[in-house]
């Protein structure tokens, strides 16, 4: 693993609890859940983190237990604290949805016959499938 999540150890090839950092983890969502900001809730139980990294650590689903990862919170905490990130998000503006592109038309058509094996040499044969695609200019609508 690149990586191993705030809060976990790797001991004889399998992640384990580090109880320390896991009490950490708990009391930054509580903390959270209270009212306090991202940057804020880390700072009030030592961690100096970034608005991005503290967001991360608090969307970080490898809390909620996986195949790999034993769990640190339950669901219903994490649930509380991505619901209140996201409801903060809104009422400051920070949630947008991307426009969507229409995807660009392709202005050139190609057309191609059927291509029978005619030479034993891969090369010569590629070169005459691709002597066999007729391109044509489509105007843009």
């Amino acid at each position: 693993m690149a990586h191993i999540p705030y809060g976990y150890k790797i001991i004889d090839g399998k992640a384990v609890v580090d109880e320390d950092e896991a009490e950490n983890i708990r009391k930054f969502y509580e903390v959270y859940i209270s009212g306090l900001a991202l940057t804020a809730a880390a700072e009030k139980i030592g961690l100096k983190l970034f608005h991005g990294s503290a967001g991360r650590m608090l969307r970080n689903k490898h809390y909620l237990g996986d195949d790999f990862y034993p769990a640190i919170i339950d669901k219903e905490t994490f649930d509380k604290a991505e619901e209140m990130r996201i409801a903060r998000a809104g009422s400051l503006g920070r949630i947008r949805e991307l426009e969507k592109q229409e995807k660009p038309k392709p202005m050139v058509g190609f057309t191609m016959p059927r291509v029978q094996l005619k030479y034993t040499d891969p090369f010569a044969q590629a070169e005459y499938a691709y002597g066999l695609i007729e391109s044509e200019v489509t105007e843009d609508e």
